[in-house]
């Protein structure tokens, strides 16, 4: 068997495991890692966010097995087992259909190529800085987070046993767009993600630089007749002197050479030279400093680092706001295992820095009280993973967790603002005791009738903020009890209990 036809087998099975961890798998026997296998295994991943964190979350060692043979046989990574580079492959196949004369062209080294290597640098200034966000464009978190926000929501009616009910996403239509944006570039560039845009490329791109194992080219057996272009995935030349960095190893130019003058393997005595690295360090300075001076700018937006807000509602186990931040990667898997599809992709809640992290809309869903998949599931630890007895206070856990406070709108509560029984919320609330809990009042009615109604009170001290008060209250527009951000574990200073007033015979003091 040819080494081209072992890459097809390869890459086929490699992008239908990737389907089958992120569609079928079977969330009653999650263990997490078979949902962030792909991510788990990414180089981009690991090395950025020990760039942030400062740490290897335990899964991301997992990268090693990238890492070490890329250093070795190349940028094989690309074609054989990237998802994304393998569905734009395929894509490519169907939508770039072009005569001989214009696929040599199309395939031959552009300068344009090198626009991924400034993206690199900038994600990579970024994260040495303090920000994390290379999951805008790191190409398993893009598909991922794609298929979880654009695909579920089209095959509910296919697979309902995954959701509650049928799954929504904020924001969904514009991540759905600039997935099908780059499916469709294809059109115009074969894999045009992979040569112009893809981070993760560009580090292979650099790992691979010095691999001894490459493609070879026999400089008296070749005749220069392009061949070896017309199915070229990574655009590296091969006809002259291979760009390696480029190389995507999908053998495709060794198959296609008429004249047997391409091999893969070490060098030989009549071997051509390697292209050397083209790009322009001037270029990269200034794509550091552009970087450089971005970050200020993110971090002087108003943001949930730096200032409490209201509905900014983080997944239970979240790290604090600042550590979340700096290992969030925004590839959405919590949401795809979220029951009740309360996980929701951020838009510009929480500031630029963190679209697209996960947040709580309770107007969707409601944090299920006994659901700890999130962070069985994330990545890079940006949400713990959690027991059940951890979540709820239960034994030898003396409090529970709490992601926000429910408050009531009297002016919208039935019982508080038209006289109305009510008793939903406090039929819902999950907590032992219950935080929500009524009190008989007398009103009088227009007719100047007098009746007993129960009015609903909420003791904070109970409340975890699950939200399925807010997703279940009967005023559907805008909700009488909503939940904010307020009280949260995971933060000291967003608290909303003062401290006690000791009363003193001249004046009041705060200790």
């Amino acid at each position: 068997m040819s080494l081209q036809n072992l890459r097809r087998i390869y890459a086929a099975f490699f992008f239908a495991l990737f389907v089958y961890l992120l569609v079928i798998t079977d969330f009653r026997n999650l263990k997490g890692y078979e949902v962030s296998l792909f991510l788990e295994i990414n180089p981009l991943v690991s090395i950025f966010s020990f760039f942030t964190s400062g740490t290897i979350y335990k899964g991301l060692i997992l990268s090693l097995l990238i890492i070490i043979p890329t250093l070795f046989l190349g940028r094989f990574f690309c074609s054989w087992i990237c998802p994304l580079g393998i569905l734009n492959q395929w894509i490519s196949f169907f939508l770039n259909k072009k005569g001989t004369s214009e696929n040599h062209e199309e395939n031959e080294y552009r300068k344009m190529f090198r626009f991924k290597y400034y993206i690199l640098v900038t994600f990579a200034v970024l994260a040495a800085s303090g920000t994390l966000q290379i999951g805008l464009l790191d190409p398993i978190a893009f598909i991922s987070r794609a298929f979880i926000v654009s695909g579920f929501p089209a095959l509910y009616n296919w697979g309902e046993l995954i959701y509650l009910k049928q799954p929504v996403f904020n924001g969904g239509i514009l991540i759905t767009l600039l997935f099908l944006a780059v499916l469709f570039a294809n059109r115009f560039i074969t894999r045009f993600w992979c040569r112009v845009l893809c981070p993760l490329g560009a580090l292979l791109g650099v790992m691979s630089f010095g691999s001894i194992m490459r493609i070879r080219r026999d400089v008296e057996k070749c005749t220069d007749c392009k061949k070896c272009l017309l199915h070229c995935q990574g655009g590296c030349d091969p006809h002259s002197n291979l760009r390696v960095n480029e190389c995507h190893v999908c053998m495709n130019c060794i198959a296609s050479c008429p004249d047997d003058a391409l091999h893969y393997g070490l060098a030989e005595e009549r071997s051509s030279i390697h292209q050397s690295f083209d790009i322009s360090r001037r270029r990269l300075l200034e794509t550091g400093i552009a970087a450089f001076v971005l970050f200020p700018m993110m971090k002087s937006s108003l943001t949930g680092e730096n200032k409490a807000l209201a509905d900014v509602i983080r997944p239970p186990g979240a790290l604090t706001e600042k550590d979340f931040l700096l290992r969030c990667i925004k590839c959405s898997e919590c949401m795809r295992v979220c029951p009740t599809n309360v996980l929701q992709p951020a838009l510009l809640e929480g500031g630029f820095e963190g679209i697209w992290d996960p947040l709580l809309i309770n107007k969707i869903g409601y944090c299920e009280y006994n659901c700890v998949l999130c962070g069985q599931v994330c990545p890079t630890g940006a949400i713990r993973n959690i027991s059940v007895e951890e979540k709820i206070g239960k034994k030898p856990y003396k409090e529970p967790i709490k992601i926000g406070t429910a408050f009531f709108d009297r002016g919208r509560c039935l019982p508080w603002a038209m006289n109305r029984t009510c008793i939903v919320c406090e039929e819902v609330c999950p907590t032992s005791p219950k935080a929500i809990w009524f009190r008989k009042e007398e009103v009088v009615t227009r007719e100047g009738q007098v009746k007993k109604i129960k009015r609903p009170f909420l003791d904070p001290d109970l409340c975890i903020g699950c939200g399925i008060c807010e997703n279940k209250c009967p005023v559907l527009d805008k909700p009488a009890i909503r939940v904010s951000s307020v009280g949260e574990t995971r933060s000291k200073t967003n608290q909303m209990i003062l401290p006690t007033v000791k009363q003193t015979s001249n004046k009041e003091t705060i200790p």
